[in-house]
């Protein structure tokens, strides 16, 4: 008997097509919430959509797909649904009762990669701070919830053992996290004074787009690296060399689209470590077929933690992976990613981005001397900057 396979959840996903999101984009963030409930340990059977001008205030995606949803989960037996869009509480409410399984929003799910994957204590208080935030307006449905789904994706945390927990005592915790937070984050910033006059790079990037690869080979370090979503939690900094010039290099959290607003802030202390960086290395996963939305995505992060407006230097990383198909010279079918070579792309880039541009495989190590050269001469700039009697040194 497979004990493994018997533990994994059944899990159907949903999501609404809408004047704002159309069906196009709400395919590619059904994919990306697929990888999301993936990281977190469940099987994705199947998924619904649906066309609306806006999502229904009472059961997200209207009655009639309700009910076509709710026929499925009981005669397929469905563990969770996961809805790609933040549910309200009434809207949570509702769908519960229909469904009577476990349903998630994709807030409650990133949440509890996060709880799983959290490892210093830094780390798990910011995601309790937000798991608790998360739950303070769910509470009244969420204890009823809690009492007949017990473990498994979406139940770490907060209100696993405690039902009887009130607001009262919620808010009570909020507060104490909250100051735990500030005394952690008065630390860190007396670690960072500590390190001396080092200049700091900080590796940015999407989710998944190979930071920690990145890191690893350039630092000669051993950052914990895989394929998921939010491999890594902590900021790690390393001190790493590169010819005569020293520096601190820093592997951050990666970003995602619709993240949880309460992470953002519970996390803004995590990304110090960003807004106090020299430069930046924006790493891109180039053979991602909406790398360029991911681009935008960290960029609106960045500024709303105060970290843009840095020397950065663009990585667009897993060349290896990249295809495309040749188009015919008669072909008058529109260009699009898919039949743009490499080479064009990167001459479309290096032209487009007004930045240091260049184009590697962490995997593969093409073009890492490169790399190293590049980020040299931009820690070099910045140094000379920052320590102009010190210029004859470099």
């Amino acid at each position: 008997m497979n004990i493994t396979a018997k533990e994994i959840e059944k899990c159907i996903i949903v999501g609404v097509a809408t004047a704002k999101q159309k069906s196009d984009k709400l395919n590619e963030y059904l994919d990306e919430l697929e990888f999301l409930v993936q990281t977190a340990g469940a099987k994705v059977v199947k998924r619904f959509t649906q066309n609306l001008n806006m999502p229904d205030s009472k059961s997200y995606v209207g009655s009639g797909k309700l009910e076509e949803i709710e026929d499925y989960v009981r005669v397929a037996k469905i563990d969770m649904v996961v809805f790609d869009d933040e549910l309200s509480p009434s809207q949570l409410r509702n769908i519960e009762k229909a469904f009577k399984c476990k349903v998630l929003d994709r807030t409650n799910l990133i949440l509890d990669i996060f709880a799983k994957r959290a490892q210093t204590s830094h780390a798990k208080t910011q995601v309790e701070l937000a798991q608790y935030q998360y739950l303070l307006p769910r509470l009244t449905g969420l204890w009823t919830h809690l009492e007949r789904q017990k473990g498994g994706i979406g139940m770490r945390g907060p209100g696993e053992t405690e039902i009887e927990t009130d607001r009262r005592i919620i808010r009570d915790r909020i507060s104490l996290l909250k100051k735990r937070l500030k005394d952690i984050d008065k630390q860190m910033a007396t670690q960072r004074k500590n390190r001396g006059k080092l200049l700091r790079i900080s590796l940015v990037g999407y989710t998944n787009v190979g930071k920690s690869t990145i890191m690893n080979m350039l630092s000669k370090s051993k950052v914990f690296a895989e394929n998921k979503l939010f491999a890594t939690l902590d900021t790690t900094v390393r001190k790493t060399v590169i010819h005569n010039l020293p520096f601190l290099l820093a592997d951050t959290v990666g970003f995602i689209r619709k993240l949880p607003h309460g992470l953002v802030e519970s996390f803004k202390s995590t990304l110090d470590e960003v807004r106090e960086s020299d430069v930046l290395i924006h790493v891109v996963d180039i053979s991602h077929d909406e790398f360029e939305d991911q681009i935008q995505i960290v960029n609106e992060t960045l500024a709303e933690i105060d970290g843009s407006n840095k020397p950065t230097i663009m990585v667009f990383n897993k060349i290896d992976a990249y295809t495309f198909v040749e188009k015919e010279e008669d072909d008058l079918t529109p260009r699009t990613k898919e039949n743009i070579s490499l080479e064009e792309m990167m001459n479309t880039w290096m032209a487009k981005e007004n930045l240091p541009c260049i184009f590697i495989s962490a995997k593969e190590k093409t073009n890492l001397h490169e790399l190293r050269e590049l980020i040299y001469s931009e820690i070099k700039e910045a140094h000379a900057k920052r320590f102009p009697y010190e210029n004859f040194l470099y």
